[in-house]
């Protein structure tokens, strides 16, 4: 008796595919940079035909921001896989800002998501892909928090935006050999700041 095998279906082949060019991309990219990677370099490693990158990205600019994409994607769920609702919105707000920190560690991560991806997509860019992702997890405890009275009434969005360049900048001294203790020790401080108003 002849056993099937279980055969894939077109939507899985093309998602196993991209995600294995994504992957394949960030890598190089995390090693060489934007500039130094070819896409014949990406195709090779992949193992793939350049048709086949090109049936799934326009070109090297589109790949490269499938990887920022993903990148971002991954720094909101596990910045969301640490909020436990329970807590204050203050707590879940130095959760949240730990949660970030930590996941932005990530090899290459920080070099991706603050200084490639800003310089290749361009600032406009980048500020979509963060508000569809980090940035809609920050807006939302902040709100939050104001309404619960844990934070002061200041203007959201100026709020949100001087906050995340903060969680940058950690983010950055982080990946640059600072301790990351003593960088949420002062975020931590900061936001507690915010409260005694």
């Amino acid at each position: 008796m002849q056993v099937k095998s279980a055969r894939r279906s077109n939507p899985e082949r093309t998602a196993e595919m991209r995600a294995r060019l994504v992957a394949t991309a960030r890598r190089l990219f995390v090693a060489h940079g934007y500039a130094a990677t070819s896409t014949p370099a990406i195709v090779e490693a992949a193992g793939v035909t350049r048709g086949a990158l090109y049936h799934h990205f326009e070109d090297k600019q589109a790949i490269f921001r499938a990887v920022i994409e993903a990148e971002s994607a991954a720094v909101a769920a596990a910045i969301e896989a640490g909020d436990t609702p329970q807590r204050s919105a203050r707590k879940r707000l130095l959760a949240g800002a730990k949660a970030y920190v930590l996941a932005m560690q990530a090899d290459g991560r920080t070099r991706l998501l603050l200084i490639e991806g800003p310089a290749v997509l361009g600032r406009d860019a980048i500020r979509a892909i963060e508000a569809r992702n980090g940035d809609a997890s920050l807006k939302t405890g902040l709100r939050e928090a104001i309404a619960e009275g844990a934070l002061p009434r200041l203007p959201l969005d100026a709020l949100a935006s001087l906050l995340s360049a903060m969680f940058e900048r950690a983010a950055t001294d982080v990946s640059e050999g600072m301790a990351t203790a003593d960088v949420l020790k002062v975020i931590e401080r900061i936001l507690r700041g915010l409260v005694s108003d």
